[in-house]
């Protein structure tokens, strides 16, 4: 199941740059995840500054 990014997100961007399969870019008004990319790393989940990503 992919990870998915919550409305506590800050739109920082750390988790776009540490996606090690680029499934990370900025809508509107927070950063999104697509599902069909992510590998379900966590990578993401692990830099986050506000826990806004968790598994879907």
């Amino acid at each position: 199941m992919a990870f998915v990014i919550t409305d506590s997100c800050v739109s920082c961007g750390s988790c776009a740059g540490e996606c090690p399969v680029g499934a990370i870019s900025q809508g509107d008004g927070k950063y999104d995840i697509d599902a069909n990319s992510c590998i379900d790393c966590g990578t993401c989940a692990g830099v986050c500054p506000t826990g806004a990503i968790e598994q879907g």
